[in-house]
């Protein structure tokens, strides 16, 4: 036995191997890992992103409200500015209108009731009448005895119509007024009322030849006009 060369261990004998390469990592061990390139939000992350434009939508009623306090600010309100030169000059051309209508009447309201008076110094009517005309011929005051009826009786009803013309037109002037306010009421309501309104092709118009009958039993060509609404 003490001639046989052979391995014998004690009961309590360590043995310490060298260990292989290899990573070992213990069972508490922290391995730090280079993380990879991605956006991680957390759960209460706040993105900013770029706010979209805010889309203007106009209301009809205070576009409206707006058109009644004062012309032209219902126009402002729908950004539809080109038409404010529109609403004043409007305005302007009859309020001149007044101005001149009533001017005329005036004129001619004076010399038809001085024309007519028997008062001899009041003679306006000599502002109207051709100064090339002889008095004499037509003025009763000036020429009692000699004067032209027929001559008198022409200037009193020219006169009088030219009264009448420039009243009538005045208060046509004072009415155009009140409709194309009203009509800048109603041009701010419908246009804030059709703003986003969008033109389609179900929407369309069109102009179309058509038999059209004719007394007689006849039938003629014409023109017919369509308004197609596709829902």
């Amino acid at each position: 036995m003490f001639c046989i060369q052979q391995h014998i261990f004690a009961q309590d004998t360590l043995v310490v191997a060298r260990p292989a390469k290899q990573s070992m990592i213990a069972q508490d061990t922290i391995v730090a890992v280079k993380p990879e390139k991605q956006h991680i939000f957390a759960q209460d992350t706040i993105v900013d992103a770029k706010p979209s434009k805010h889309k203007f939508i106009p209301e009809p009623l205070r576009a409206t409200m707006l058109a009644v306090s004062f012309p032209g600010l219902g126009q402002i309100y729908n950004r539809k500015y080109w038409k404010i030169p529109v609403v004043y000059a409007g305005f302007g051309a009859l309020i001149y209108s007044v101005s001149s209508n009533s001017k005329y009447y005036i004129t001619y309201m004076k010399a038809y009731q001085d024309f007519t008076d028997n008062i001899l110094v009041t003679n306006s009517y000599l502002k109207i009448i051709s100064p090339t005309v002889d008095r004499s011929t037509y003025d009763p005051l000036y020429n009692p005895s000699g004067y032209d009826l027929s001559t008198y009786t022409t200037y009193k009803q020219a006169m009088l119509r030219m009264v009448d013309y420039y009243k009538r037109y005045r208060d046509l002037s004072y009415i155009g007024i009140v409709g194309w306010y009203l009509f800048s009421i109603l041009d701010a309501n419908v246009d804030a009322s059709l703003y986003n309104y969008e033109v389609n092709n179900n929407l369309n118009i069109t102009l179309a030849p058509v038999q059209m009958s004719l007394p007689g039993g006849f039938i003629g060509a014409g023109l017919s006009v369509d308004l197609k609404v596709n829902f």
